[in-house]
């Protein structure tokens, strides 16, 4: 198989000269069939004029440069969309996973998986800061998204490419990609991979990407759950308030015959006609949601149904 490996790289200069010889190293020592593709996100060190500079030699590297930075999950589509590989495996520059790891992944795939997930079990990061926010995410997403991995933050992973060709990633949704993979009908699997201490640079990540991935769960949710039937999700809720606003107005009336309490004296009035105006316009919401849907589908002959295969029909 050939292995397209997608790198993308933010001011690090520091660390691709020992990246590319790991590379090598692993590229040469397993015979892999493998194209490396160096994606700069807007860095402002040298690290676009090193990758253009090793793109230009030949051989197995490719270039891509940003004109600003866009962040990992838009380096990482722009990757995958130039990659040429069977196989798609994504690595971080920053040497944290080192690229030794990559054969581990590629021997699971073997063993007849689509998604080889790499789980940093002995992570070496500040437990406040990177670890525990890290557990917290992981295990929301695992429950919410119906992919139990402990680790979606690990950049190092295997994709068959048939799995996420089709896949648009936007926001910091690089991290959901096995998600995305089981809805195609990929069968995920993990495991452990080697993680190393940070030795050059400072980590572009913080406590506010936590708050991000939690943001970006519930598109992934509404995506898995309601993408093909958005009325379901705003007509239900609608429906919810309409009827809760019905209940409110009996409310009233009852109040009014068994109590003497007047109608434009009782604020449960308010809530009553709040209540059943919300319900309406999100019945509406759904209605357009839907028809969005459909021309999205339609337009582009996408259909809303995955085939394995389809066998004993005559070839035309």
């Amino acid at each position: 198989m050939k292995i397209s490996l997608v790198i993308p790289c933010y001011n690090e200069e520091e660390s691709l000269p020992q990246l590319i010889c790991e590379i090598d190293e692993v590229v040469a020592g397993h015979q892999l069939d493998a194209e490396v593709i160096l994606i700069d996100d807007g860095s402002t060190d040298r690290t676009a004029e090193m990758i253009a500079e090793k793109a230009a030699e030949g051989g197995i590297y490719r270039a891509i440069i940003f004109r600003r930075n866009h962040g990992q999950t838009a380096a990482m589509q722009a990757g995958i969309d130039h990659a040429t590989g069977e196989v798609i495996v994504p690595l971080d520059a920053d040497l944290q996973n080192p690229p030794s790891e990559i054969p581990k992944l590629l021997a699971k795939l073997d063993e007849g998986f689509d998604v080889v997930s790499g789980w940093r079990k002995d992570r070496q990061d500040k437990m406040l800061t990177r670890k525990i926010p890290s557990q917290i995410a992981n295990w929301l997403v695992g429950k919410i998204g119906g992919v139990p991995l402990h680790d979606y933050g690990c950049s190092l992973k295997a994709y068959r490419r048939e799995v996420i060709e089709d896949v648009r990633l936007y926001g910091e949704m690089h991290r959901f990609i096995p998600i995305y993979a089981k809805w195609q009908g990929a069968k995920v699997t993990e495991i452990p991979v080697l993680h190393r201490a940070r030795e050059f640079g400072e980590t572009k990540y913080g406590l506010n990407r936590t708050f991000k991935v939690i943001l970006d769960l519930f598109i992934v949710k509404f995506l898995g759950d309601f993408g093909q039937k958005p009325i379901y999700m705003f007509g239900g809720f609608g429906m919810m308030m309409c009827a809760l606003g019905v209940l409110a107005g009996v409310e009233t009336l009852v109040e009014k015959f068994f109590f003497g309490t007047y109608v434009h004296a009782n604020p449960v009035i308010l809530l009553a006609i709040f209540l059943f105006l919300i319900g309406i316009q999100s019945i509406l919401m759904g209605i357009l949601a839907d028809l969005q849907m459909r021309t999205f589908y339609e337009s582009q002959g996408k259909r809303t149904y995955l085939l394995r295969a389809a066998l004993g029909f005559k070839d035309d």
